[in-house]
């Protein structure tokens, strides 16, 4: 129990991280899939997936043997301030960050703490 509350704590900030843009456009800039780059211990080679309407979907590995684990919430987009909350079996996790660098490839969030996380686009996948 200790452990996914560690990787739900570590997911949700990058999942802020994400999320924090300067407006509309950049909103609209963040729908796609996500991966971190840079991160908190344990975030490295999660996928962050933004969708439109505000639904958002973090997939990583957690433990020996890399146990899937997959993560719903949600995602709101106000000037430079991402909030982003996840879902789990315990609680609603909610948290803001401020977004430092959002191009079309890159995104990079910066939390209340300063620790800096750093996320790339990934290309869309195609239905089979």
């Amino acid at each position: 129990m200790r452990w996914s509350r560690f990787a739900v704590a570590g997911l949700l900030v990058l999942g802020l991280a994400l999320a924090g843009t300067a407006g509309p456009e950049d909103a609209k800039r963040l729908v796609g899939r996500w991966k971190v780059v840079k991160g908190l211990k344990g975030t490295v080679g999660s996928e962050v997936h933004f969708f439109e309407g505000g639904k958002l979907q973090v997939h990583t590995k957690v433990g020996v043997g890399d146990k899937k684990l997959t993560i719903e919430g949600t995602y709101k987009v106000e000037g430079k301030k991402l909030t982003v909350t996840l879902v789990t079996k315990d609680k609603d996790l909610t948290e803001a960050e401020t977004i430092k660098e959002l191009t079309k490839d890159r995104l990079v969030l910066v939390d209340a703490k300063g620790r800096v996380g750093v996320l790339e686009r990934l290309p869309d996948k195609k239905p089979r």
